[in-house]
């Protein structure tokens, strides 16, 4: 049975204190805004999440705070700005999990998104992705996977992709 990977990038970040480690700097304004926004969009979109792994830097446990209140993520500290490589071997741990929702920071989720989806499997959502994976963006692929153990490259299907901005041209482009 395929699984369904989702990909949810951190939102706006705070940077009024440049002197605050990366790790610790939550959202702004903006950032609040787009959190809430997309995480409305997530839970319409209907799909029920099994697993929700996220980096524990402070803006993305504020993103999932404003996103998607009431779903308990498992906090893993190798996503925190991990690579592709790194993303897929936590994937391959998720289990029998039938959708997996991962939160965490670009460039590791654009990677992996790139990644996954075959030249023969590209299509507008795709090439929309390729253009900017902004903060607080969605993405939802299919894997032709039975198991998260055997997780491969160039498996997937880009079904959904979704920016602030296109629900609320206000929160857009970012500069």
């Amino acid at each position: 049975m395929p699984k369904l990977l989702g990909l949810l990038r951190h939102a706006k970040s705070d940077w009024d204190d440049i002197g605050m480690r990366d790790f610790d700097r939550g959202l702004n304004d903006r950032g609040r805004r787009g959190a809430a926004l997309i995480g409305a969009h997530i839970r319409d979109h209907g799909v029920k999440w099994d697993a929700l792994i996220a980096s524990p830097a402070a803006r993305v446990k504020q993103t999932l705070e404003a996103a998607l209140p009431g779903i308990e993520p498992r906090y893993d500290k190798r996503l925190y700005l991990a690579d592709v490589e790194t993303l897929l071997d936590v994937l391959r741990e998720a289990g029998d999990a039938k959708a997996v929702l991962i939160a965490g920071h670009n460039p590791g989720l654009q990677d992996v998104l790139f990644a996954m989806v075959a030249p023969a499997a590209e299509n507008e959502l795709f090439d929309e992705a390729t253009v900017k994976f902004p903060t607080a963006s969605f993405a939802a692929l299919e894997l032709a996977i039975d198991d998260w153990a055997s997780l491969e490259k160039e498996r997937g299907k880009l079904v959904h992709f979704a920016r602030p901005r296109d629900l609320d041209p206000a929160l857009g482009p970012e500069s």
